[in-house]
C-alpha cells in the first residue's frame, strides 16, 4: 500500500521548525506531535535558522512578482488604448 505525498503549508513547516528550534523536546518528540518524520524536522529547523521565516514562503512571492509584472503589462496595455482612442477622436471630429 503506497501512501499519498502530503504537502504542508508555509505556517506548518514555520510552526513545526519554531517548535524544534526551542529545544525544549527532542527532533523524535516534535515529529511525533506534528505526524511528520523527523529528517523533515531536522531540515526544516535547519533552513529556519539559517534564512528566517521567508525560506518557505518561496512559491507566494514568486507569485507576487508574477502578479505585479501582469499588472504592469495591464497598465500598460491601458495606457496605449487611451492613447488610441484619443487619436480616433481627433481623427473623426477633425
Amino acid at each position: 500500500m503506497t501512501q499519498k505525498r502530503r504537502r504542508h503549508s508555509a505556517t506548518f513547516k514555520f510552526k513545526v521548525a519554531l517548535a524544534a528550534a526551542k529545544e525544549t523536546s527532542t527532533l523524535n518528540e516534535v515529529a511525533s506531535e506534528f505526524n511528520v518524520h523527523p529528517n523533515l524536522v531536522r531540515d526544516w529547523k535547519q533552513a529556519l535558522l539559517e534564512e528566517g521565516p521567508q525560506v518557505f514562503t518561496t512559491s507566494t512571492a514568486r507569485q507576487q512578482r508574477e502578479q505585479e509584472a501582469r499588472q504592469a503589462q495591464l497598465y500598460e496595455q491601458i495606457g496605449r488604448l487611451q492613447m488610441e482612442l484619443e487619436w480616433l477622436k481627433k481623427k473623426v471630429t477633425g
